[in-house]
């Protein structure tokens, strides 16, 4: 398997879960104290979204990788 199938598809597989998904979201820490016995703290979570044009600029890119990747 060459380097240009491989790109090819992850960009396709990439297309799909971002158009699927939408984005994803993680959680960070944001503060932490300890008074005596007690340990308190604030968690954040934070989502990211990924836009559709970048998802469908993947596919279409990915595609044309995977249909040209024998006259590269």
């Amino acid at each position: 398997m060459n380097i240009t199938k491989t790109i090819a598809i992850i960009l396709l597989a990439t297309g799909v879960l971002s158009l699927a998904y939408g984005g994803f979201s993680y959680t960070k820490e944001t503060h932490e104290t300890t008074i005596g016995p007690l340990k308190l703290s604030v968690n954040e979570e934070e989502r990211i979204n990924i836009p559709i044009s970048l998802g469908i600029g993947c596919l279409l890119f990915g595609s044309l990788l995977l249909a040209l990747r024998n006259k590269l």
